[in-house]
């Protein structure tokens, strides 16, 4: 990733930091003692039998691309010792101070994926985790899985989550009911993106222009084996946690989202891997 797009993207992140402050719901995170995230129950659910006692309690656990640090706190609730990286600057501003007024010890390192052995300067962890919304901002994969087999101890565990690439395929404008093709399934290099629209919040954006790459399955699964890692679980869902087509419905769980039944079965939305390095 060279230096221009690094620097659009991270100013789009820095941008949107104090807007998901809001829109994440944070205020139930210091308000609620035991208050989690979905997704952290879900992917706590999820690592639970690969966990020694099905539990990540005093487990050192990094969070890699973490933003405003809300699941990175859910993981330090449920008793692991966590750590949360990410490149910029204002979501780790925000990190910190969610962990301060809940009264939760967690610490926040910056740095982007690529720098981030010489910034984590030799240390390792029993669980790395990443989910949702991550690979996207990812140039390199063949880093990013050295980087995990890196911070790895042996015997740790590795758990993505995210955007299944069919789904990322998927060209939003095609009326509802339709699922046709708009983007790249493969990596075709940097892909220019201009919108002003946000994910989570309806506020307009100034830091428009972002650059994004596109990952397959193959490409993903490949970078962490030639990483030595092992994969143990491979899942794949029917919904996400935002409405990447408008027309997607809530689905049954209540904080997810999910096509219509009627084409429901004909494109996964997301997927879940779990690997481990070799003892």
């Amino acid at each position: 990733m060279d230096e221009t797009e690094l620097a659009l993207n991270r100013a789009r992140w820095d941008e949107v930091a104090e807007s998901h402050r809001l829109s994440y719901d944070t205020q139930a995170l210091i308000d609620q003692p035991d208050r989690i995230s979905e997704q952290v129950a879900a992917d706590a659910e999820l690592l639970a039998p690969w966990l020694p006692g099905g539990s990540v309690a005093g487990l050192d656990l990094i969070h890699l691309q973490c933003h405003i640090g809300h699941d990175s706190l859910g993981w330090a609730r449920l008793g692991a010792r966590v750590t949360g990286l990410d490149m910029s600057a204002e979501s780790l501003r925000v990190a910190r101070e969610l962990a301060a007024q809940a009264g939760i010890a967690a610490e926040f390192v910056q740095s982007t994926i690529a720098r981030a052995g010489e910034a984590l300067a030799g240390r390792s962890f029993d669980l790395v985790y990443t989910s949702v919304g991550v690979l996207c901002w990812l140039d390199d994969l063949d880093g990013w899985a050295k980087l995990i087999a890196q911070l790895l101890r042996p015997g740790g565990l590795f758990l993505v989550r995210d955007d299944h690439p069919m789904a990322a395929a998927l060209d939003e404008t095609a009326p509802p009911g339709e699922l046709r093709l708009g983007w790249p399934y493969f990596n075709v290099g940097p892909i220019s993106e201009e919108s002003t629209a946000d994910y989570s919040s309806a506020t307009p954006l100034v830091n428009a222009k972002t650059w994004e790459w596109a990952h397959s399955l193959g490409e993903t699964i490949g970078a962490l084996l030639r990483a030595g890692l092992i994969i143990r679980d491979y899942q794949e869902y029917q919904s996400l946690p935002w409405r990447r087509l408008e027309w997607m419905e809530p689905a049954d769980d209540g904080w997810r989202y999910a096509l219509p039944r009627a084409v429901r079965d004909r494109c996964p939305l997301e997927f879940s891997l779990i690997a481990t390095k070799a003892g």
